[in-house]
């Protein structure tokens, strides 16, 4: 009853639109008796009515509009209601938007996978939630026989950082004077911090820490490991970065990865995570030396079947040499079944194929294609395909959209949570609330690019000649007439010339 009594209390701010709701109730009501009392109404009671009735209703309405806002309100309060200067926060609805410590009651993501993929996919998440993991695929070792993960961390650390362009700068900045000039800071920072802690995931995320970042960053193993694979003609190669070679210069295709060796264990978090998480998302990359090497690192693969969160895999848009070549939709559902079992997703997000075809010629002259379409085929295979037009041209490279893919995530998370009525809960609310704004603003952009196309298409229309009626109907008859005469100069031309030889 405490807890009842307590939302009556003068700090709450609602019993304003209790009232506002009751007094809306009283006058409908007082509309319907007179209604009901009167045998003959007069103009005059009918007016009365007719106001009492617009005006109860409108009490009530936009009461429980306003007892809905302002319970958000406390929700925000409540978990953050002190500033930066230490002061209690003067929140509001926005600040369920844009008050960053809201963001760590949002939705729990694991993205896996490597490369600008993960990162895409990373960088649009970070707009809905700070509970965001991403497990990155191994490298192999670089010159010094040390493991070369300082650039993927490096990456991930910029697409989840606030201020993109000022970490990229920093992170990439190579050292122009003194004994270490020309290294690169990021490399220098992170091997300091895996010196000092004396474990790489540790160094890793206490560099996130100091980094003020979002979400973590952990490599999916720190075992010495290598990434092989199995041609269809029988081939093995023992090296990461040398299978597309093989791969291309033989003509064949990859039958399967594997990792050595391969009792490999997971860094310390990736499964924790992965059984907490709302949604594991299997991010678009090279297939089978980032993606599929990840899952088959020990219990990884286990771990996201038993988990109870939607799992998404999110299919490359072009195909990349040497990996999946000529390689369809179902082509890649097929080769990540086979590696790890059916089991594995219940969702695939696909791109749609409308991609402007000059960007598309570009990527044929090395060997790349669109990714085949076999919707049907794939459908086939158990999985519900999502089909979004996730492409965009990013410095003349096709891209995912990271903003398409995030909102595509996040209309399933929400519609589980809708349908284990966690409706009210402080990641439905907040996921929800971005979400909305997000397709808000998407719906927009769409309209503006639809009104500039209508806006160019009529301007080629009136740029186009007007042909007079004259020569609209007899256009055919015109040229034949031109080419004739044309036919007739250039055989006055050769017969000239054959009597100047007989001559």
């Amino acid at each position: 009853m405490k807890g009842f009594f307590s939302w009556f209390n003068s700090k709450t701010k609602i019993k304003r639109w209790m009232l506002l709701i009751l007094i809306g109730v009283c006058l409908t009501c007082y509309a319907l008796a007179t209604i009901l009392d009167s045998e003959i109404l007069k103009p005059v009671q009918i007016i009365e009515i007719v106001a009492s009735f617009v005006a109860g209703f409108s009490a009530i309405v936009i009461g429980f509009i306003f007892m809905q806002r302002r319970m958000l309100e406390i929700l925000i309060e409540a978990n953050n209601t002190v500033t930066e200067k230490g002061r209690k926060a003067n929140l509001n609805i926005k600040g369920l938007i844009f008050n960053k410590t809201m963001y760590d009651e949002g939705p729990r993501v694991v993205v896996i996978g490597g490369g600008t993929g993960l990162n895409t996919v990373i960088k649009g998440l970070k707009k809905y939630t700070n509970n965001i993991t991403a497990v990155l695929a191994m490298d192999e070792e670089d010159e010094s026989g040390e493991k070369s993960l300082y650039g993927a961390v490096k990456d991930s650390i910029i697409a989840l950082s606030d201020k993109e362009e000022l970490m990229d700068k920093v992170l990439n900045w190579r050292i122009k004077s003194g004994k270490l000039a020309g290294n690169n800071f990021c490399d220098i920072y992170l091997r300091t911090m895996n010196e000092a802690f004396e474990n790489p995931s540790e160094g890793i995320r206490k560099s996130t820490e100091i980094l003020n970042i979002t979400g973590k960053i952990i490599p999916a193993t720190l075992d010495e490991v290598s990434i092989c694979a199995e041609l269809q003609d029988g081939t093995i190669v023992e090296n990461k970065n040398q299978i597309p070679k093989v791969t291309y210069e033989k003509v064949t295709q990859i039958k399967r990865v594997y990792l050595s060796p391969s009792n490999c264990q997971p860094a310390p978090g990736v499964l924790d995570a992965i059984k907490d998480a709302d949604a594991v998302i299997i991010a678009p990359g090279s297939l089978y030396t980032d993606v599929l090497p990840c899952l088959l690192v020990k219990n990884i693969s286990k771990t996201i079947k038993e988990s109870s969160a939607i799992k998404i895999f999110i299919t490359n848009i072009m195909t990349e040499p040497g990996q999946t070549d000529n390689y369809s939709i179902s082509d890649h559902l097929n080769a990540l079944f086979e590696h790890v079992g059916k089991d594995i997703i219940d969702y695939c997000i696909a791109d749609t194929g409308e991609i402007v075809p000059e960007f598309v010629r570009k990527y044929n002259q090395e060997g790349q294609d669109i990714v085949l379409q076999d919707i049907d085929k794939a459908t086939k295979q158990g999985i519900k395909i999502i089909q979004k037009q996730l492409s965009t041209i990013d410095n003349e490279f096709i891209r995912h959209n990271p903003d398409t893919i995030a909102t595509s995530i996040m209309e399933l998370i929400c519609n589980d949570l809708r349908f284990r009525d966690k409706e009210s809960t402080p990641t439905y609310l907040l996921a929800n609330s971005i979400l909305e704004d997000e397709l808000k603003r998407e719906k927009k952009e769409s309209s503006k690019i639809r009104k500039q196309k209508r806006k160019i298409e009529k301007a080629k229309q009136k740029g186009k000649k007007r042909k007079s009626k004259f020569n609209s109907k007899y256009s055919e008859r015109i040229e034949s007439i031109q080419t004739t005469v044309e036919k007739k100069n250039e055989n006055q031309k050769l017969y000239k010339e054959m009597e100047k030889m007989d001559k």
